[in-house]
């Protein structure tokens, strides 16, 4: 239970008081009406006694009385029977003062924590304090108790009477008329012999004092000094002591004649019945002289002229109080009291426990003393004599007034009002067992409720508090006695006992069982207190606090106090909010909803109704719907009131991280055969990969156009979303729309209609210092765009795109939606709205701030600690001056290409701005996939069937300078006419394209450039994008080797003297499947370049034979490849590369020129470059070789020695059906042949994975450096030339001499040392099909020096002495460079085996 003002003693004290009577004759009901108050009014803040008083009891041993305090009434007389329920004007009563106290602002409130919990609650809870203590007061008197019977009738007189003595006699006659005629069932006495207490009132402002003394002197003789007083008041005047503060003790004692007058809470229910007119005209005074209406009086009501007595919470009462008394007069009131009680209150109390003991004492006849032997006198299981019509009730026996049970009660309770415990529990201990025994169940219950009440009040805790007297009181009173009222006023006791011994359990328990249907108002209480009771445990119950905060403030809404039923509710939130309880939390919010409404506090009422549509509801879609309409019908209410702003809406619930701005127009879709170029949309997914590839492309772009690298790069971003770079302000262009693409998310299971949906932005022009908002009147800066109509479906996520443009330059700041909430009621009421039916549409205009958050910081360790976020600045675009807009067309634009397929399009470029655009460039990640050509072969035209330029007649051989090809990789200049492309201005250009080398699906991108004629805008350029996705399927497969020609050097051929060239191997496949219907393929054209080589003449196939391949079919081609002459242009250090054709069909291609050899250097762009720098380098260090040059040196030399750098392109058509007509298709594939003897291909090696390595912990020492023997044994070439037969008569001469000619070449580029060594051999010679019967004859070794390239013969004479074929190849020939030591000399290798065939003749 909550914490109370008074101590567990003193509440149990002060609820059973002894009670006092008054009788006032008019005179002085008049005096004490001056003060606006009644002479029981007027005592009332007196009756605490602050001295202690003293009693004897039968013992004769001293009691003393602490802290007493009187009830004084005025005695009203009833005739009707007491009524066993509280009746209706009770229940308002109660109701009202429930009402009246409310929880006051900035009150005590307690906070515990308890797990996880944190709850902050009220500390105390008057209203129940308020509540307990008018119920206490108005508990009817009953004939089973004597409590708050009344034990002595105060008769007071005014001394302006005429003869004060006579009035006496009267009222002391009426009392005693009331009291013994029988005929008024109320009020009730305690004993037949009351005690009558005579009061002079005497007034100081009008009386005489001399004559008061004399009448006072009178009473005394005439009912002796104890039994009278004379009371001095009214001695204040008012012209004297006008300015004196007199403080006013009794506003806290009485309320307002009408409780509706105050200022109550509206929500008082018009179904409780007020009491405020039954107040005034029900009431009637029993005063002398003045007969009873016969009327049944509340116990608290005083007279018709006193306010209503019940004590109210923090009401001061109307008017002034006690105006004519001073302080002084105030001290006389408290004299009397106390001079009353202990003159003529106790020693009446004390008189008469003597006697009611020396009665039950001398009937029983046992000893005197009733503490001898208790047991004896009230042994019980005896029924008393009694006749067989002896009156019985529903709860049992009913005894008669002079009955020795009641006898015993009645000491009992004489015992107990004064403080004397011990034996007022013997004495209610005794009659319980009699009546028990009786059966007499409703005086039983009374006795065990007081037994247990007066064993907790003794001092020192003899006995310890039985608590289940208590509960058998309870049931007695609430199953047999049906006296609902007492089982409360037992419960409100023991409950509070419960609680003082830290109970709290058994408390709430029994609160609980106290709870039924027939009052709301004191089932909310209890409940309230049981809650109070589990959160205050040594461990707190948090849950059950909640749960039964939740149902007493249901059953105060049921009892029409929504404030209190507010309250509980508000407190029961704290447990409840975010822990899981869904349902839970949609009717606590409901009911705080409905609840504030109702008690006009709209904003309470809409933040509980949005928790119900913010919050994931597990509702059901009808009860969604009835949320969703209360909702708005409560913000209509408000709104309706005050129109000043938006309010916040919350649905549909916005996902600020989806948020995307998109700036320009959208593109445009494809125009007939026209493809437009994909660019950036808001279709688009977001690809991490490839916005890191964009910024790389425009990255090349900027460096290409700028002619180096531009600090502080920012790559243009079209799309911003969270995974984009925010940190800097977007720009946008005036007259290009800003759409922003906002994500609404639907929580309910309801559909929404959202209606004339736009943005919410600031603006600042540039020039302008003050900020402009969005209205109608500024549309001249920024027009706003409005969906008229929005629809939801049920728990839908939905993507909204509202468009801006500006109009002027400026700074923009987009900060929230606008939009209508649009709901159908479907002829529901609302709430407040009783018996009226709203319209069946409901339309709120509100508004949702667009709040986007920027990536999580993650630098430092305060960063890391807490949760940062740095800038995100998408929503904040800069408004630019114009620049100009490109659109990009393809037209004839493949899907799917053959490997190495050679296709011609057409792009078409549109200025569709106000402004000129220049600077036009493109970049891919797929270079070697398309070219535009050189403005030169660009406007050259090509036939209609073919995407190459071609010539009827052989040409000689074409050359290109290789700076062609080193320009930067990706990047292309787009030539177009006068190199400004005008405003409203489209031009086209040829694009060829070859499919990529690998089979597959390919992703290829364009980025295209270009920059605004007009220059120092904050955007120095602009982009578009574009994506296409080309399917390309197997074609040929080209493998191609060389080696050395064994021929004779070729001297005459190009006017040079080099070597016998070389022999190239080209093996071609055809790979392709059947199922892209090409029929076949034919090799059209061989074409090498190089800047040393070129092919010289096809040796295999023949050129009338041509060259088919079928499905699965290969043909191998053999061509001789001579070195080139030098170029004139390489003395001026420029490199020529020079194209070879070999034509094998009736047209030439022309591979020097557009599109062939543009994708020649694209393919080949890196080997070209590179082979090319080396060649150079290689030139130049020549001349700088010398003896210290080292390892380096040498093996630039020996690599020299083997490299060939030749390029061979095959150009092939193919021949394919489609739908029944047959198409050329045309393409080239490229091998690089780098070096002799290695083997290369057109198709791309796959990578083979890394295999794993062991892990090595010593590290090993480097092998010393040394030329590698393969490379070195290739530093000469060899060639034998001789008669392949010879014929000799072996008959006539037996030896046969044959002159060959040895020809050695220097294949490197510095001075070679040769040997030739001319002794056979047997390791030398392996072969198996000629004898080896042969031997050279004359010098038979030999020391040569070759020059750099050198070619030079020598004569050998082999000697036969047999017909037989035999092997030539036999000298070892030794060669190292000449500045090597004798370490170097390498066994070269020789040429293929050289047969000879002698005859004999």
């Amino acid at each position: 239970m909550a914490q109370c003002a008074q101590s567990v003693q003193e509440f149990v004290q002060d609820s059973f008081v002894p009670t006092v009577g008054v009788l006032c004759s008019r005179e002085a009901e008049r005096v004490t009406r001056k003060n606006n108050l009644s002479f029981a009014e007027l005592l009332r803040p007196f009756c605490r006694l602050t001295s202690e008083g003293h009693i004897r009891d039968p013992n004769n041993q001293i009691q003393v009385v602490r802290n007493l305090r009187l009830c004084v009434n005025n005695v009203v007389s009833s005739l009707g029977s007491p009524a066993a329920a509280p009746s209706a004007a009770e229940d308002s009563l109660l109701h009202q003062v429930v009402l009246s106290c409310q929880p006051q602002e900035g009150a005590v409130t307690s906070t515990i924590v308890a797990g996880n919990y944190e709850l902050s609650f009220n500390a105390t809870t008057p209203w129940f304090e308020t509540y307990r203590e008018n119920f206490l007061q108005s508990t009817p008197p009953a004939d089973h108790e004597f409590l708050n019977h009344h034990l002595a009738c105060l008769l007071v007189v005014s001394s302006t009477e005429p003869v004060p003595v006579e009035q006496f006699l009267r009222l002391s006659q009426e009392q005693h008329r009331i009291q013994h005629s029988g005929e008024y069932t109320n009020p009730k006495w305690f004993i037949p012999n009351t005690l009558k207490y005579y009061v002079l009132l005497h007034d100081g402002a009008e009386g005489d004092e001399q004559r008061a003394g004399v009448a006072y002197e009178d009473m005394k003789q005439r009912y002796g000094s104890q039994a009278c007083y004379l009371l001095k008041t009214n001695t204040r005047t008012f012209p004297a002591d006008d300015d004196e503060q007199i403080p006013d003790p009794w506003s806290q004692y009485l309320n307002r004649n009408n409780l509706h007058c105050q200022d109550v809470p509206e929500e008082f229910s018009p179904t409780v019945n007020s009491i405020g007119a039954a107040g005034e005209d029900g009431r009637q005074s029993a005063h002398v002289g003045e007969g009873s209406d016969g009327m049944e009086r509340h116990p608290l009501q005083l007279n018709p002229g006193s306010p209503p007595p019940f004590k109210g919470c923090d009401n001061p009462a109307a008017g002034s109080h006690g105006a004519c008394l001073t302080l002084n007069d105030h001290d006389h009131i408290r004299q009397f009291i106390q001079e009353f009680t202990f003159r003529g209150l106790l020693p009446h109390i004390e008189k008469n426990i003597r006697q009611l003991n020396d009665q039950l004492v001398s009937r029983k006849g046992l000893s005197r003393s009733l503490f001898t032997a208790t047991k004896k006198w009230f042994g019980g299981g005896k029924v008393p004599e009694k006749g067989v019509s002896e009156p019985r009730s529903t709860c049992g026996l009913l005894y008669p007034p002079e009955a020795p049970e009641l006898q015993i009660r009645k000491m009992a309770d004489l015992c107990f009002l004064v403080q004397h415990y011990e034996l007022a529990y013997s004495c209610y201990h005794t009659a319980k067992k009699d009546f028990l025994s009786d059966q007499a169940m409703l005086y039983a219950a009374g006795a065990l409720e007081m037994a247990a009440v007066s064993a907790f009040l003794q001092a020192g805790a003899p006995r310890p508090y039985p608590a289940h007297y208590m509960e058998t009181a309870i049931q007695k009173y609430k199953d047999e006695c049906k006296t609902m009222v007492l089982a409360e006023r037992c419960a409100l006791l023991s409950a509070e006992i419960l609680k003082s011994q830290g109970k709290y359990s058994e408390a709430a328990t029994l609160l609980i069982k106290m709870t039924s249907e027939d009052s709301d108002l004191r089932s909310a209480l209890l409940l309230e207190q049981a809650a109070h009771c589990f959160i205050n445990m040594r461990n707190p119950m948090v849950r059950k606090f909640a749960f039964h905060m939740i149902l007493a403030g249901h059953r105060f809404s049921k009892a029409g106090q929504r404030r209190h039923a507010l309250r509980c509710y508000s407190q029961a939130m704290q447990v409840y909010t975010d822990r899981g309880w869904s349902l839970a939390e949609d009717h606590i919010n409901f009911t705080i909803g409905r609840q504030s409404f109702t008690l006009n506090q709209p904003e309470d009422a809409i933040l509980a109704f949005k928790q119900l549509l913010t919050n994931d509801s597990r509702q059901t879609a009808t009860q969604q719907g009835a949320f969703l309409r209360e909702y708005l019908y409560v913000y209509k209410s408000v709104m309706g009131e005050t129109e000043s702003s938006l309010p916040h809406l919350p649905l549909p619930s916005i996902q600020s991280s989806l948020t995307r701005v998109y700036f320009g127009h959208e593109r445009r879709l494809a125009q007939g055969e026209k493809q437009a170029a994909t660019h950036v949309s808001l279709d688009q997914e977001y690809d991490q990969d490839m916005a890191a590839t964009w910024c790389r492309l425009e990255e090349e772009l900027v460096v290409a156009a700028n002619g180096g690298a531009v600090p502080g790069f920012q790559p243009t971003q079209c799309c911003l979303n969270s995974q984009t770079d925010n940190l800097r302000q977007p720009l946008a262009v005036v007259e290009e729309p800003i759409v922003v693409e906002v994500t609404f998310r639907n929580p309910l299971k309801v559909s929404l209609a959202l209606s004339n949906v736009s943005l919410l932005w600031t603006f600042s022009p540039d020039g302008v210092s003050f900020l402009k908002e969005n209205a109608a009147e500024e549309r001249d800066d920024i027009s706003t765009e409005t969906i008229p109509e929005f629809h939801m479906g049920p728990e839908e996520t939905k993507a909204a795109r509202l468009r801006l443009l500006p109009h002027r330059t400026g700074q923009m700041n987009i900060v929230g939606v606008v939009y209508n909430l649009e709901a159908g009621l479907f002829g529901e009421t609302a709430p407040g709205a009783e018996g009226q039916q709203t319209p069946d549409l409901m339309v709120v205009r509100g508004k949702q701030d667009l709040k986007v958050q920027g990536p999580r910081l993650n630098q430092t360790k305060e960063d890391k600690m807490s949760v940062r976020r740095g800038p995100d600045q998408r929503l904040d675009p800069i408004v630019t001056p114009p620049m100009p807009l490109m659109e990009v067309f393809f037209l004839q634009f493949p899907t799917a290409l053959l490997c190495g397929e050679i296709r011609k399009a057409y792009v078409e470029f549109c200025n569709v701005s106000g402004a000129a655009l220049c600077g036009l460039r493109v970049a891919s990640t797929h270079p070697d996939f398309f070219t535009f050509g050189s403005h030169a072969t660009a406007s050259t035209p090509t036939t209609l069937t073919s995407a190459y330029q071609t010539c009827a007649a052989p040409s000689p051989s074409g050359s290109v300078p290789a700076e062609d090809c080193s320009r930067p990789r990706g990047v292309t200049d787009i030539l177009i006419e006068g190199s400004v492309l005008q405003p409203g201005q489209s031009t086209q250009l040829p694009l060829w394209l070859r499919g990529p080398d690998q089979e597959g699906v390919h992703e290829i991108s364009f980025l295209f450039y270009y920059e605004s004629t007009d220059k120092g805008n904050k955007m120095s350029h602009r982009v578009l994008r574009h994506t296409v996705f080309i399917c390309t399927s197997r074609s040929l497969s080209v493998q191609a080797s060389a080696c050395r020609s064994c021929g004779p050097p070729l001297g005459s051929l190009d006017g040079g003297g080099g070597d016998g060239g070389a022999l190239v191997f080209i093996d071609v496949e055809n790979i392709n499947s059947s199922e892209s219907g090409v029929r076949e393929f034919h090799i059209v054209q061989v074409t090498s370049s190089s800047q040393r080589w070129r092919f010289h003449q096809c040796i295999n196939p023949p050129k009338e034979k041509g060259c088919k391949l079928s499905s699965r079919e290969r043909a191998k081609l053999v061509l001789r490849a001579t070195q080139c002459t030098p170029h004139p242009d390489a003395t001026r250090g420029v490199d020529k590369f020079t194209f070879a054709d070999v034509n094998l069909g009736s047209e030439r291609v022309v591979s020097s020129s557009t599109p062939c050899g543009d994708f020649f250097f694209r393919c080949c762009r890196s080997t070209v470059a590179v082979k090319s720098s080396r060649t150079s380098c290689g030139t130049r260090s020549q001349s700088c070789v010398s003896p210290e040059g080292g390892a380096y040196d040498i093996t630039n030399v020996l690599r020299k020695c083997n490299e060939l750098d030749l390029y061979v392109i095959v150009i092939w058509k193919a021949f394919v059906v489609e739908d029944n007509r047959q198409l050329i298709l045309e393409g080239q594939l490229h091998v690089a042949l780098q070096t002799i003897g290695k083997e290369a291909s057109s198709l791309t090696p796959r990578q083979e994975s890394q295999e794993m390595m062991l892990l090595k912990f010593k590290s090993e020492l480097p092998p010393p450096v040394a030329p590698p023997p393969a490379e070195l044994s290739q530093l000469v070439k060899t060639h034998l030339h001789y008669p392949e037969t010879h014929t000799h008569p072996f008959t006539q001469d037996s030896l046969c001499v044959v002159p060959v000619t040895l020809t050695l070449t220097n294949c490197s580029l510095v001075h070679v040392d040769l040997i030739i060594d001319l002794r056979h051999s047997s390791t030398c010679t392996e072969s198996v099909e000629g004898h080896s019967s042969f031997c050279w004859v004359g010098q038979t070794q030999y020391k040569l020096q070759l020059k750099p390239r050198e070619a030079l013969g020598s004569t050998l004479r082999a000697c036969f002495l047999q017909a037989g074929v035999y092997n030539l190849n036999t000298p070892r020939i030794y060669a190292k460079p000449a500045e090597q030591d004798a370490m170097s000399e390498t066994s070269q290798q020789m040429a293929s085996p050289a047969f000879i065939i002698i005859h004999s003749s």
